[in-house]
Parts: C-alpha cells; sequence; structure tokens
C-alpha cells in the first residue's frame, strides 16, 4: 500500500516468504459470500468489478497459527489503521465496521484483524501473550507490502484494544485507537477489584477511547495524551453514528508526518 497514486485495491503481497504468508484471496473469489455487499432485499444484482477488488482477504500464518487480514484500502491513503476484535466477537462487529467507514472517509486504510483462535472456530481467546506474539506477527507480515510508505495507527475493540496498546512499541505505532476499553474486569468474590489502566498509561501516543456511558467494565480518565469520548450505549457500542463522529474527529485532528 504505497503512499500516492490513484487505486482501487491494495498491492499483490509480492516477496512475502511462504512461511509467513500462506494464502492470498481476492475479493472476487471469497468476500462477497463472507462478508457480502450492501444489498437491496430479494436484489439479484451481481457486486460490480470496481467493488469486488477493493477488498482483499489475507490469511496470515503466525506463531499461534493463522491468522486473517481484511483490507479495506483507500484511495491515496495517509495512514493505515489496524484494528482488532473483541473476545467473543469477530470483525464485524458493529463499532468495528463504523470506525473502518469513518477512518477511509479521512483517507486513512484499515486492516482487521482476526485473531488465529477464532480463524480456529474456538471462541474463548488465549492468554495475552499468545494475542500479542500473533498480533506483532500480522502487522509484521503486512508491512513490507500492505503497510508500505504509511505510518500506522493500531487499536480495537475490548480485548483488540488491550493487545494493541501492550504491543505499541513493537508495531511502531504512532497513534491508538481503542473502543469500548475494559477497564475492570466483574468483580470475583474474595478478590480485589482489578483495573487495566496500566495498560492505557503505558501508552505515551496520541490514544482515543471511545467508551459507552453504561459501559459496566468502567470509564478510562481522560490524560494529556489521550481523548475520551463518551456516547450512548454499554460495552457493546451499537451506535454506529456516535462511533463514527468520534472517529472521524480524531482522525481528522491527528498530525501526521
Amino acid at each position: 500500500m504505497a503512499r500516492g497514486g490513484s487505486r482501487s485495491a491494495l498491492p499483490p503481497a509480492a516477496g512475502t516468504a511462504a512461511a509467513t504468508r500462506i494464502t492470498a484471496a481476492t475479493a472476487r473469489v471469497r468476500l462477497p459470500i463472507e462478508v457480502g455487499l450492501p444489498r437491496t432485499q430479494g436484489s439479484q444484482t451481481q457486486p460490480t468489478e470496481r467493488e469486488i477488488t477493493r477488498i482483499k482477504v489475507l490469511e496470515i500464518e503466525t506463531p499461534r497459527g493463522p491468522a486473517r487480514a481484511h483490507l479495506h484500502p483507500t484511495e491515496a491513503p495517509r495512514a493505515a489503521l489496524v484494528l482488532g476484535h473483541g473476545a467473543g466477537g469477530g470483525v464485524e462487529a458493529p463499532d468495528l465496521v463504523a470506525a473502518t467507514e469513518a477512518a477511509k472517509a479521512e483517507a486513512v486504510s484499515v486492516v482487521l484483524v482476526d485473531q488465529p483462535y477464532r480463524v480456529a472456530g474456538r471462541r474463548s481467546p488465549p492468554g495475552p501473550a499468545q494475542l500479542d506474539e500473533a498480533w506483532i506477527a500480522v502487522v509484521e507480515a503486512l508491512r513490507p507490502d500492505e503497510l508500505r510508505g504509511l505510518q500506522l495507527i493500531v487499536g480495537g475493540r475490548s480485548l483488540g484494544a488491550r493487545v494493541a496498546c501492550r504491543t505499541v512499541e513493537a508495531t511502531g505505532a504512532v497513534a491508538v485507537l481503542c473502543l469500548a476499553f475494559p477497564l475492570e474486569p466483574p468483580r470475583r468474590a474474595g478478590k480485589p477489584p482489578q483495573s487495566r489502566l496500566p495498560e492505557l498509561e503505558a501508552v505515551k501516543l496520541p490514544t482515543l477511547v471511545v467508551q459507552g456511558e453504561r459501559d459496566p467494565f468502567g470509564m478510562p480518565p481522560q490524560a494529556r495524551n489521550r481523548s475520551v469520548v463518551t456516547i450512548p450505549g454499554t460495552h457493546s457500542l451499537r451506535s454506529s453514528s456516535a462511533v463514527a463522529a468520534a472517529v472521524s474527529a480524531w482522525l481528522a485532528g491527528l498530525r501526521l508526518q
């Protein structure tokens, strides 16, 4: 994904070692079935060639098994945004979809990443070390081609936001986007409350947290480098328009080299 020029699709992954990238499937083959395209009910109209080839799915080998990267490119991107999903859901979560569309409108290409445990069909995520290792491997595999020449913004919803925060130095990101950051897990009887705030505090880069006003996991505090935008809803962040507005405003104000 090189800077400049008008493109309707990300470039193919040329020259990447087979041990890292095991398949590269264009949307022409799979995406209309896997994620679909906007249609009216009952419509039999087939998507155009331009609509289909704008998205590509890559299956990327990591030390924890294959991950998937869903690439959503934009014309002449000024940066790239890589987002991870929550613990029990996938990249089709409403807030991730809203953030993707908002980013593309701000000339930021997006990659949505399925962690290996999701690709393998497992519901429960592994431990933090395994999640972080797989995430870093995906970013590194994308860097020579799809992310080439672009500044990187990382983030995700809930669990994915935590992974992005913990690995920010390893990925070389310039900013972080957290959707529904799970600040405090539910209390267990006989155990003191736990906080994930140190994961946020460790990030010294510009950070946006979009949080539901009734999120049972709590509300992260504002900080010098961290903006917290409260929107209607709970941890699910189903107000897509509010998510999109917050992400769009933040991206528009980011100072990218």
